[in-house]
């Protein structure tokens, strides 16, 4: 099996960037072939910012120029919208939503429409020009994206959705059909088990994520919530392990936070480490839009309690009072956070029933899943074209009589088939 997989060319070392590797890596330790295809010409100008998306769409475009060697493979794979340029060939596409624009647009309210608590949160942010602004000066560049995640999405073979957020998002906001999308959960990295759990100790505040750097994806990953729970426990020692390129939310924090520290673009492959003595502390997941959030899943794995908005692959695998809680409101977080403070037996139950639901996202699952996916399609994909081959259109060829009528010349074919095309054949003569 020949797999082509669609990347963008700009490697960071966060976010969608590691679950694309993890996949790539686990596919050829399953015996399939996997080749990176990297757009490289940008097609237009992008210092426009209302043209930003439109910019990024016509990028993948630029892969024409590697079309005779792409299509030579089995199956092309990209994230949203990136396979769009080879919609029209028969090759068949998977397309991969970790999550869907129109769903954090959706998500993210305006800053006026905000709760006055976390409205006041922001205006310090401004006041302290931390951020230049309340809200994005546009969203036309998202809201192109989001038409064309829907357009590649409904003309792609198979779509994998993270969660069935996504999934509803696809159906609800694309009108994409439910029996398009196949739900398959992300994985994290083998590393996150190499070595057993730690021993509990002294719970703090965790907080681990990327938050990206512009109001609208702070808002999305709800900074504001994040600051609400840490000032409603000044005594209680926090740590935020964070990745943005604005340094100046992470001074922020600690210059105005009590008990803070702040970890700044922390390299992935040793975030492990920093969380392992951490077991039985609360990891906080404050976002307003997650398609899946692997860091909730990180976070697990080393035995932190979930205390999670129900985003993402959160409402699948929280059960309250279990694994973590699912809250609704930053005052319910605080109600959720003192109680397992106050009960050592109930956060060491907690910690190791989080621990054990993080290994249902061990990256083998995922890989056996995405195998079996990909020989169903192609095996679709092949049955379908051997139909149309074999099939009674491509073998009449059409002859036209003296009396101006047409007759279909048919070979090889039996009368039932026949039947099955009546008006194609003229007055039940057959050559």
């Amino acid at each position: 099996m020949k797999i082509a997989y669609i990347h963008d060319d700009k490697k960071i070392n966060t976010g969608a960037h590691h679950i694309n590797n993890l996949m790539v890596n686990k596919l050829r330790e399953h015996g399939v072939m996997v080749k990176n295809v990297y757009p490289k010409v940008d097609l237009i100008d992008t210092s426009r910012i209302n043209l930003k998306g439109v910019a990024n769409i016509l990028f993948f475009y630029s892969l024409l120029e590697q079309k005779k060697e792409i299509l030579k493979y089995d199956l092309i794979q990209g994230t949203t919208y990136t396979p769009i340029t080879f919609l029209p060939f028969k090759i068949p596409v998977v397309t991969h939503f970790g999550s869907t624009t129109q769903g954090f647009l959706q998500a993210v309210p305006k800053t006026k429409h905000i709760e006055k608590n976390f409205l006041d949160i922001w205006k310090r942010l401004k006041n302290n020009q931390v951020i230049s602004e309340l809200d994005l000066k546009t969203k036309k560049p998202l809201l192109d994206i989001a038409d064309i995640e829907f357009f590649a999405a409904s003309k792609a073979n198979k779509i994998i959705a993270t969660s069935k957020i996504v999934k509803n998002d696809l159906i609800k906001y694309g009108q994409i059909p439910s029996n398009k999308i196949c739900v398959i959960h992300n994985a994290i990295e083998d590393y996150w088990f190499d070595a057993p759990l730690a021993v509990m100790g002294k719970p703090k505040l965790i907080f681990l994520g990327r938050i990206g750097n512009d109001i609208f994806t702070w808002k999305l990953k709800g900074v504001d919530r994040l600051i609400s729970i840490y000032e409603n426990f000044p005594d209680l020692e926090k740590v935020s392990i964070v990745m943005t390129i604005n340094k100046k939310i992470c001074t922020w924090l600690n210059n105005h936070i009590p008990s803070h520290k702040y970890l700044y673009n922390f390299p992935k492959d040793k975030i492990r480490n920093v969380l392992q003595p951490y077991r039985g502390s609360i990891f906080l997941l404050t976002s307003r839009y997650e398609g899946f959030s692997l860091s909730l899943i990180e976070a697990m794995s080393q035995g932190l309690i979930p205390i999670a908005f129900p985003v993402g692959v959160a409402p699948e695998i929280i059960i309250d009072g279990k694994n973590g809680f699912l809250v609704s409101s930053v005052k319910e977080a605080n109600k959720r956070i003192k109680e397992i403070l106050d009960n050592d037996d109930l956060r060491a139950e907690m910690s190791l029933a989080a621990y054990n639901t993080s290994l249902k996202f061990r990256a083998d699952i995922l890989a056996k899943k995405l195998v079996n996916l990909y020989q169903q399609i192609i095996k679709e994909s092949n049955t379908k074209e051997k139909f149309i081959e074999n099939s009674i259109i491509p073998q009449f060829s059409l002859e036209i009589i003296q009396k101006g009528n047409i007759k279909p010349i048919i070979t090889n074919m039996d009368l039932e088939k026949i039947k099955l095309i009546p008006k194609l054949v003229d007055s039940g003569t057959v050559n």
